[in-house]
């Protein structure tokens, strides 16, 4: 898989089992990417709000995701439950393989299948199952984050079909899976990134996506 470093996308554990990205939560975060963000386009009129923005190793903005709907729960009572329903959409710079900023290493290209491995990830920390022992949850997070990295690593195998959807007004086809946990779908625009979301509750077949004209007013 084309991908940048693993080592710099793979999501520590949280508290609570929950994972995030190697990231920073801050306005700076996203308006420092040299890259287009993008949300769902206007026919959303729900709550929007910021997640997690991930570095490559020389400090570079590579991905984030924005969320739209109900803010999923990580608490322990509530996972692996109902936690309402959202989608959340996952930007990811596309690019070569390159060198580091610091000229000490390559930084490896992105692609599609990093856009789908970051949205299966993300699925996973909202939906780990809240009533095994935390060491046994651990496991299961180990081996579906495993699972969700094959998925990724084979786009065009039996487990995707194809769904086209709008991006910025223009039908862009997506490679799209569902699994008990939620939906992942991933693809590519002409604004020279890679697209990833995922959800649960709300259905993928009705969404469209847009670049997002003040990112600002999504991370105040």
């Amino acid at each position: 898989m084309e991908t940048t470093s693993r080592a710099v996308e793979q999501m520590p554990a949280a508290e609570g089992g929950q994972q995030v990205p190697s990231a920073r939560h801050t306005v700076g975060g996203y308006l420092e990417a040299p890259f287009p963000w993008y949300g769902l386009d206007e026919a959303f009129t729900g709550p929007r709000w910021p997640m997690q923005v991930g570095t490559a190793a020389d400090g570079a903005v590579e991905h984030g995701s924005i969320g739209h709907g109900d803010e999923p729960s990580v608490r322990h009572e509530t996972a692996g439950e109902d936690r309402g329903r959202f989608a959340v959409v996952v930007t990811v710079a596309a690019h070569p393989s390159r060198r580091s900023a610091d000229g000490t290493g390559l930084l490896e290209a992105t692609s599609v299948s990093s856009a789908a491995w970051l949205a299966g990830v993300g699925l996973l920390s909202f939906t780990w199952p809240g009533q095994m022992d935390h060491s046994l949850r651990d496991d299961w997070l180990d081996q579906q984050t495993e699972t969700a990295w094959a998925l990724a690593d084979d786009l065009a195998g039996p487990e995707w079909s194809s769904l086209s959807l709008p991006v910025d007004g223009v039908p862009t086809p997506f490679h799209y899976r569902e699994s008990e946990f939620g939906w992942v779908l991933a693809g590519s625009t002409e604004q020279g990134v890679h697209l990833g979301a995922y959800g649960r509750g709300m259905s993928a077949y009705g969404l469209g996506f847009s670049v997002v004209k003040d990112v600002a007013e999504y991370v105040v």
